[in-house]
């Protein structure tokens, strides 16, 4: 299955890619290193309020969030900021420090979708983005009521690149493209993970019940900032930075970049 979602996506069966073996299905596993974000585990009340008992979101309870089953592409720029003084009869100003920061970063990939248990994980993913955007309002309960967007933890490629990184998402796109065909899914835990079809499908379909279409092909950008609390940045220290003891490998921890 895996080279056959490879080989739909234009990707030549010598290609590095194949090798990662990259898939929809989760793993649990610490050499996992595909890209994804997830709810961190100390947030209880979050993974309640949109993953807990959420048929819609099923397929992704495994991995507590959505993740890349293709290597993305990662644009990440640090940047070091300088306010220049200008000196009298100068030819060259001082460059005095102000600030560092990790700028947004994008995460573009490819989604193939090629039988309706990857359509479930395709349209989970969507909507786990179009909630992740979205602040606590109107008929949502005490204590989340009028909480912004849940903040998430951005992981992969292992533990010195990212891992357990706090990031709020900022904005995210989908193409839909023309041209390609789509596959239909009702999004149920029926026969989830048990590498059967859905028994409901076909009659869901045949009775015109409410279904979703997926694209075998589409492309999602999500675009991430990295947001760390007063409290976690007490803990930094350059020199431990440097020898990668901030990478959040410990329970509980955060990683800083």
């Amino acid at each position: 299955r895996t080279l056959g979602r490879l080989t739909g996506a234009g990707i030549s069966t010598d290609s590095r890619i194949v090798k990662s073996r990259a898939k929809w299905s989760g793993r649990h596993d610490s050499t996992d290193w595909r890209v994804r974000l997830q709810i961190p585990r100390q947030a209880s009340n979050v993974y309640d309020s949109i993953l807990a008992n959420n048929e819609l979101m099923a397929p992704l309870i495994p991995s507590r969030g959505i993740f890349w089953p293709l290597t993305p592409a990662v644009v990440v720029q640090h940047s070091a900021n300088y306010n220049p003084l200008a000196q009298t009869h100068s030819n060259y100003p001082f460059q005095a420090y102000q600030n560092s920061q990790v700028d947004s970063y994008n995460i573009i990939g490819e989604f193939p979708v090629q039988n309706s248990e990857d359509a479930k994980h395709w349209v989970a993913t969507v909507n786990f983005l179009r909630t992740v955007t979205k602040m606590y309002f109107g008929k949502d309960s005490q204590p989340l009521k009028g909480n912004p967007p849940p903040i998430l933890h951005m992981s992969g490629y292992g533990d010195h690149v990212f891992n357990k990184v706090p990031v709020v998402v900022n904005t995210f796109n989908v193409e839909l493209r023309p041209g390609i065909d789509y596959i239909s899914t009702k999004q149920t835990q029926v026969g989830y993970g048990q590498g059967r079809v859905d028994p409901t499908l076909a009659a869901a379909v045949e009775a015109g019940e409410s279904q979703s279409w997926a694209p075998t092909l589409s492309n999602i950008s999500v675009l991430v900032t990295p947001v760390y609390s007063r409290e976690s940045l007490k803990k930094f220290s350059l020199s431990e930075f440097a020898r990668g003891e901030l990478s959040g490998k410990g329970e509980g921890d955060i990683g800083f970049i």
